[in-house]
């Protein structure tokens, strides 16, 4: 019989309590279906990490395994039409309202709903009664695929790439005030002026609006169509999540409230061992006694869809800096590339990040890129192009790991300025180094804590008992309007009656006094 020591027991039980073993093995479907690969990259890890704790994960996206991977099985999607491919940049900089803003992402957010819905396997699952013990998807306005668990009866645990919004509160019944906690459409810190705040109250109504009169309508459409079966109560299944697992956390955003199932697990994404780089990209690297800058505008935007004048600028200040510089460029060809660029459709961002010669990472502000700078302690320039990328630059303006500049205004003489002056200043490099310690001190890794809830709410059936009560109510309820108009009505119905006594008792009084003076005057 084998032996143990007393301080090998001792680890074994405490690696037992910090990270529980998963009681069975899990039939897991996960619903990924937008062709923005970063978005992919968020939960590539995640559901890996599952297949290996013996789950058997069905994974629905765009992005196959290229090797196969135990308990993992890909369903692909194929997309033929590729939304940003040949998108100009410039067509971002324009001013549009709110409203045109949200009205712009409508069939970026339904096309994906609709592809997994008419995917002949999800229609087969649908006809079989197939069913999975937890579906993990996308919350991106796809209340579609919400309702899908109700017909899989598997319980319900959603995803956020960039943490939550109004949109994603309403789901859990989360609280977001809109006194300190600004829009992702915003650039607002937590500290908000007056015109602030009224602006913030004004982009959340706004959301509310578009989302439940133009959004959730055309998601109950599709689910109609799709779904033999469909049930009546698409509203209520449409927020019977078990779990939030939101990417992000309060050291790289703003302190602020959660309801106990939407957990922060900013840079569950990331593997804390880095991969060695090709030797190409790391002779680049060491080649300049300087070290290294990387550039890229994310997996969406493509930085070949720059205008001429654009390109010229950014080529330009390459050319006259004193370090190598990686571009994520996704063409082959780039005229007037200055020798040390080094341009390649695809790089290993983490990776690359995490080599200790690079000093600088140009970004567009996707909150993966800000997650993954603060993680390997990088100060950034920001260039925000859209949505949430704004408010991700603004904070690390904020924060003071970096600088943004605008891609609308953007010139030589201030981007150069801004480059160097992040590179030079050493408060940049010193503030991301503080703000990644802060990061890093977490009792458990993200990662680790996404498998740790997740498998909690397997073990306990769904975690009914994580639920707050707000998940079921509806919008009157939640903000007690009923309450408070019987409690301000009642005492104004009150005066009014007394009022209106009062000027009938006054006019019956009148009447009175009138009948006796015409009696005394016929007397």
């Amino acid at each position: 019989m084998k032996s143990f020591s007393p301080l090998k027991i001792l680890f074994l039980l405490c690696t037992q309590l910090c990270y529980f073993e998963s009681l069975y093995a899990a039939k897991i479907l996960a619903i990924f279906p937008f062709q923005g690969r970063s978005q992919y990259i968020c939960v590539e890890n995640y559901l890996k990490a599952l297949a290996a704790r013996g789950h058997e994960v069905t994974v629905i996206s765009e992005f196959p395994q290229k090797k196969q991977v135990p308990n993992f099985r890909d369903v692909t999607i194929i997309n033929k039409e590729r939304l940003f491919e040949d998108f100009p940049l410039d067509d971002f900089m324009t001013t549009v309202s709110k409203w045109e803003e949200l009205n712009w992402g409508i069939e970026y957010l339904t096309a994906p709903t609709r592809r997994v819905l008419e995917h002949p396997e999800v229609q087969k699952w649908l006809a079989n009664g197939v069913t999975f013990d937890l579906l993990i998807v996308e919350v991106l306005q796809q209340e579609a695929l919400y309702a899908l668990s109700y017909h899989f009866n598997a319980s319900l645990i959603g995803v956020s790439s960039f943490g939550t919004d109004m949109r994603i509160d309403e789901l859990v019944g989360n609280t977001s005030p809109l006194s300190y906690v600004p829009s992702v459409l915003s650039t607002n810190s937590d500290h908000m002026s007056f015109y602030q705040r009224l602006e913030s109250l004004y982009t959340n109504i706004v959301e509310w609006v578009h989302n439940h009169f133009v959004m959730i309508p055309l998601q109950y459409e599709l689910y109609k169509t799709h779904v033999s079966k469909p049930t009546a109560d698409f509203m209520a299944i449409r927020k019977n999540f078990s779990l939030l697992l939101l990417n992000q956390h309060f050291s790289m955003s703003i302190p602020r409230p959660y309801v106990t199932n939407a957990i922060e697990v900013g840079g569950f994404h990331i593997e804390h061992k880095p991969k060695a780089l090709p030797a190409d990209m790391e002779a680049f690297i060491n080649a300049n006694p300087n070290g290294a800058i990387f550039f890229s505008l994310g997996s969406n935007f493509f930085s070949k869809n720059l205008s001429k004048e654009k390109l010229a600028i950014i080529l330009n200040v390459f050319a006259s800096l004193p370090y190598n510089i990686f571009w994520k460029f996704e063409v082959p060809e780039l005229p007037g590339k200055p020798e040390n660029v080094y341009i390649n459709k695809w790089f290993p961002q983490a990776d690359i990040l995490a080599h200790p010669n690079v000093k600088l990472f140009i970004t567009h502000g996707g909150l993966l890129s800000t997650i993954e700078a603060i993680h390997y302690a990088k100060p950034i320039v920001g260039i925000p192009i859209f949505y949430d990328q704004h408010l991700n630059v603004a904070r690390a303006q904020a924060k003071g790991f970096g600088l943004g500049v605008n891609l609308k205004t953007l010139n030589a003489e201030e981007f150069k300025d801004t480059i160097l002056e992040v590179l030079n200043n050493p408060k940049y490099a010193q503030r991301a180094r503080e703000l990644s310690n802060r990061y890093h001190d977490q009792p458990l890794k993200p990662l680790e804590k996404a498998i740790y809830w997740t498998e909690y709410v397997l073990r306990h059936k769904g975690a009914p008992h994580m639920r707050v009560a707000a998940q079921d109510l509806n919008f009157i309820e939640y903000h007690n309007l009923d309450a408070i108009a019987v409690l301000f009505g009642l005492p104004l119905l009150a005066l009014v009656f007394m009022v209106w006594a009062s000027c009938r008792l006054w006019d019956l009084i009148t009447e009175k006094l009138i009948d006796q003076k015409r009696k005394v005057k016929q007397n």
